[in-house]
């Protein structure tokens, strides 16, 4: 979830100051609340300032529409065209929000940096929120969206055989569930995965031990937007796609993510367990940075660095030069 979904506590922690980059310092107080009593507010806070900044980004040469998958219910997306020509690749994309949190503009910046970075088109999902809608809601959302961007592909203007999936945060939890169905033959075809700061697994791990206190996400954080997702519901691989054992046959996949976040060593596993299955990845992990540090200062050099690597990433998955 990207660090600016957040409440003000008391006092920073003196060492995740110090370890911070100095473009984030000014947010190290930063909290991320996802209480059911302030849940109403913090999402309408986010959804104000989130609509308010879709207005002042310049999206030359990204051309944008809304519009909206038929289906039971239907489905909207936001479709960014950066490509210079169609049929042009496609990436299906999930935005951030611990499954809480979040709508078409919550990662708006990030939709059009891939588009005019990867020179295609992404069509973000406004996927069902929990706890209103838990799993598997917005898998079903995120799953109907990639098969009818597969079905009307020549409506779309893609082409269905360069097709990929990405996510930022618990939008990373859908991009990989897909990929997973893909490999299964369940899903349409894809060739690429892309994955920033993904949420990919309800265990305990070492970092989210450790970072109780960390901008923007933390561990307890971390452990709340798993019980609004999940309810009284046990965790499967569906869910929870760190806990997938068949991952041959997975797309090639870029993985980012932060050192001083919780989900950073989940995210760790995950690229390791790929590349020892056979499935060609790339992981960087961006020292001094927090969780959502390219929504916290998207004009940062560390954010900028994030979006040349990612459109890099899917300009060589696609085969444009």
């Amino acid at each position: 979830m990207p660090a600016d979904r957040v409440s003000t506590p008391p006092e920073a922690d003196p060492d995740i100051v110090r370890r911070l980059d100095p473009a984030l310092r000014p947010f190290a107080s930063a909290r991320s609340d996802l209480s059911l009593d302030t849940l109403a507010a913090v999402r309408d806070s986010l959804n104000l300032r989130r609509h308010d900044a879709v207005g002042l980004l310049d999206t030359a040469g990204v051309a944008i529409q809304d519009a909206e998958v038929p289906g039971d219910p239907n489905v909207a997306v936001r479709i960014y065209r950066g490509a210079p020509s169609a049929p042009s690749p496609a990436v299906i994309y999930c935005h951030a929000g611990a499954f809480v949190l979040g709508n078409l503009d919550t990662d708006h910046r990030q939709c059009v940096e891939l588009a005019r970075g990867g020179r295609c088109t992404v069509i973000s999902v406004d996927y069902r929120l929990a706890p209103e809608h838990r799993f598997p809601a917005a898998t079903h959302d995120a799953a109907a969206t990639l098969d009818w961007a597969w079905d009307r592909a020549s409506e779309l203007g893609v082409d269905r055989d360069r097709l990929a999936v990405a996510g930022n945060s618990a939008g990373g939890a859908l991009a990989a569930g897909l990929a997973h169905r893909s490999a299964a033959g369940t899903l349409p075809p894809i060739v690429f995965m892309l994955l920033h700061q993904p949420v990919l697994d309800d265990l305990p791990t070492g970092s989210k031990t450790e970072f109780v206190t960390t901008p923007g996400f933390d561990g307890p954080a971390a452990t709340a937007m798993w019980q609004h997702y999940l309810g009284d519901a046990g965790p499967t691989a569906g869910a929870a796609p760190g806990r997938e054992d068949r991952l041959i046959g997975t797309a090639s996949t870029l993985i980012t993510c932060s050192e001083l976040d919780p989900l950073r060593d989940e995210a760790l596993d995950y690229a390791r367990r790929l590349m020892r299955t056979g499935v060609r990845t790339e992981l960087h992990v961006f020292g001094g940075t927090c969780h959502g540090f390219d929504s916290l200062c998207p004009d940062a050099d560390v954010s900028r660095t994030l979006f040349a690597m990612q459109g890099d990433a899917l300009r060589r998955a696609f085969g444009e030069t």
